[in-house]
């Protein structure tokens, strides 16, 4: 028994390391290639940098278009997130606290739409955005994006939204609150930990989203950083060091703002599995 408890979890500890590898090893690749040179990485591509060259990453960060795309990824991120929390938590709450007809058919429509890709609607979407004068605007990005994130939104706050005593909901009442002060007042502050989530969930989709702001967003002055990353390695297409310089601080921001919310993420996350 304890010996079949060693294999168990050394074979976890084994696929824990493999994973890990598999995400340390090129994101060290590209940290350390941007303080190399080209003939650096050409001689010998995962040596050591020998010797240290800060040029490639003063450069961008002296570049003015880098900063403009960080503020552009920044503001679609933070319209997305802004319209995703209360419609998400809105609809989540009433799918979950109230009981009416066809509940379970408008919860399982909302599921469906885990299943519905981005690329299956980027013509008409793109008709549509270009109709309504929404092209080079960062919420014709934000709304699409915010439209295709609310599905996994809803089926991660509904637990939480079930899982709050019915006891507090008949208390709230006694005391006058409507459904839309319970919402307020009860739910919303109860269900931090779960808003938190998708709140980082969001952002970081957001941030790392290409496509979608690659299709609308045709002006060079409101390109969001992945688009500078594609961009910058078809400029310097042989100027390696500089292009893994310039995807390694386009990875910074999220990697640091899941570093500071990871916490909020699995509390989030384990609440929803517990119901």
């Amino acid at each position: 028994m304890a010996s079949s408890r060693i294999l168990r979890s050394l074979g976890l500890y084994l696929v824990a390391f493999v994973v890990l590898a598999v995400i340390i090893v090129p994101l060290t690749f590209s940290v350390l290639g941007g303080f190399r040179t080209n003939i650096q990485l050409v001689e010998s591509p995962v040596g050591w940098p020998d010797p240290w060259v800060g040029s490639n990453y003063t450069a961008i960060l002296r570049s003015g278009a880098f900063w403009r795309q960080v503020r552009n990824s920044t503001v679609i991120a933070l319209l997305t997130a802004g319209i995703v929390l209360p419609a998400a938590s809105l609809a989540a709450y009433v799918i979950a606290r109230y009981r009416f007809r066809g509940r379970e058919a408008v919860y399982g429509l909302f599921t469906l739409g885990l299943l519905f890709p981005v690329a299956v609607a980027i013509l008409p979407l793109f008709i549509t955005l270009r109709q309504i004068n929404l092209l080079n605007n960062p919420f014709g990005v934000a709304l699409p994006q915010a439209a295709f994130g609310l599905p996994l939104s809803i089926v991660v706050m509904r637990p939480f939204f079930r899982a709050i005593p019915r006891e507090v909901q008949d208390a709230a009442s006694i005391d006058g609150c409507g459904p839309f002060r319970l919402y307020w007042s009860v739910m919303l502050p109860l269900s931090r930990p779960v808003l938190s989530t998708i709140a980082v969930i969001t952002v970081v989709g957001s941030w790392n989203g290409f496509f979608l702001p690659l299709l609308v967003l045709t002006d060079p002055n409101q390109h969001t950083l992945p688009i500078g990353v594609n961009n910058i390695s078809a400029q310097y297409s042989t100027d390696y060091a500089r292009v893994l310089a310039y995807t390694t601080l386009a990875m910074v921001p999220a990697l640091l703002f899941y570093a500071l919310a990871e916490r909020q993420i699995v509390s989030g996350l384990t609440g929803a599995v517990k119901e």
